[in-house]
C-alpha cells in the first residue's frame, strides 16, 4: 500500500521547556528543575507525528535567519519530512513557545516570529503540492489569511482538510464549514459553536465536523448523535504536544481508508503514548509503537 501523501501547513518552533514543581504567580519568582530545548510548533509536531506513523509528509511553513531554524530544519528532515517547502527569513527570528511544565500539565507562551511570514501568496506557490496531497493538516499559529488560502486551494482540489482549532480564534463561518474535520478541545469548541453568525442548521453541520478532544477521557463525536471513544490509561509524564499527535495520527489513518472511529482509536492510542515521554516531539511514539499498543490494550478487553 502506498504512504498516506500529507501536507501540513503550519508554525514551526523551538521550545523552550522549564521543569518546575510549583508554576509562578504573576510577581513570584521560583526555583526550576531543569531546562531544555526541544523542537515544537503545532505545524511540525503533527508533521513529525504522520511521518513517524508512516505517511510521506512534506512541511509547509517558514523558520528564521538563526541557529534555531537551521537547526529545526535538519530536525525535520533527519524525521524523513520533506522540507523542501520551508523557507528561511532573513533578519527574523524563528518562532519559539516558552514552556512550562509542572505536574504533568503545562502554560505556554508563544512568540511567532517567522511563522507571521507564512502569507496567503506563499501558500499559493505550493498550489501543486496541495493539490497532490491525500490530506493536509492546518493549526492557527500562522496568520489566518494564509489559512483559509490553504484550505480554498484544497478544496478546489478535493482535497480533504483537518483544522486543529488552536490556539482558538474568531474564525469565519466559510472556514469551518469548508473544513471536513475539525478538531478542538473542549473550550476550543464551546468558542467555535458560540460564534452569533451560524445558523441552528450551520451548528448542526459544524458538529458533524468536530472531534472533541477530551485528554485523558479521550474524544467525543457527533456523528450517530453524541458519542465518547474513550483513551486509554497511562502514566503522563508531560502533555505538550499531545493534540499535535493526535492530529498527526487521525490525519494517516483517516488518509488508509480507516472509518471515522477506528481513525480516532488510533490517534487516542498514539496521544496516549506521546504524553508518557518528555517534549513534544520526542515523545511522538512510531507505527509499531502504537500497533502494539492498540494490540495489547485489546488483550486486556
Amino acid at each position: 500500500m502506498n504512504k498516506p501523501k500529507i501536507t501540513v501547513i503550519g508554525s514551526i518552533n523551538m521550545d523552550l521547556v522549564t521543569k518546575t514543581n510549583k508554576i509562578p504567580k504573576i510577581g513570584e519568582t521560583v526555583i526550576g528543575d531543569s531546562f531544555f530545548t526541544i523542537p515544537g510548533g503545532k505545524g511540525a509536531n503533527q508533521a513529525v507525528a504522520a511521518a513517524r506513523l508512516g505517511a510521506e509528509v512534506t512541511m509547509l511553513g517558514c523558520v528564521g535567519e538563526d541557529a534555531f531554524g537551521q537547526e529545526l530544519k535538519q530536525h525535520l528532515s533527519a524525521e524523513g519530512i520533506n522540507s523542501e517547502h520551508i523557507q528561511t527569513i532573513p533578519a527574523t527570528s524563528t518562532g519559539i513557545a516558552a514552556i512550562t511544565l509542572s505536574e504533568g500539565d503545562n502554560s505556554i507562551i508563544v512568540v511567532p516570529g517567522a511563522n507571521s511570514h507564512v502569507t496567503s501568496e506563499f501558500v499559493r506557490q505550493s498550489e501543486s503540492l496541495i493539490a497532490k496531497s491525500d490530506i493536509i493538516i492546518l493549526q492557527l499559529e500562522i496568520p489566518l489569511t494564509s489559512v483559509i488560502e490553504a484550505v480554498t486551494i484544497a478544496k478546489k482540489h478535493h482535497v480533504s482538510v483537518i483544522l486543529n482549532p488552536a490556539p482558538i480564534q474568531q474564525l469565519p463561518k466559510s472556514l469551518v464549514l469548508q473544513a471536513d474535520y475539525i478538531t478542538p478541545n473542549e473550550h476550543e469548541e464551546e468558542q467555535l459553536l458560540s460564534a452569533n453568525d451560524l445558523t441552528k442548521e450551520e451548528i448542526r453541520e459544524l458538529k458533524q465536523k468536530c472531534i472533541v478532544t477530551k485528554g485523558a477521557k479521550g474524544v467525543q463525536l457527533y456523528q450517530d448523535g453524541k458519542e465518547l471513544i474513550p483513551g486509554f490509561q497511562v502514566n503522563a509524564i508531560d502533555s505538550t504536544g499531545a493534540g499535535d499527535c493526535f492530529n498527526g495520527a487521525l490525519a494517516v489513518s483517516i488518509s488508509k481508508g480507516a472509518t471515522l472511529k477506528a481513525a480516532c482509536q488510533f490517534a487516542n492510542a498514539a496521544a496516549a503514548l506521546s504524553v508518557t515521554k518528555l517534549g513534544a516531539q520526542s515523545g511522538l511514539p512510531t507505527l509499531e509503537e502504537v500497533e502494539s499498543f492498540l494490540g495489547e490494550s485489546l488483550r486486556q478487553v
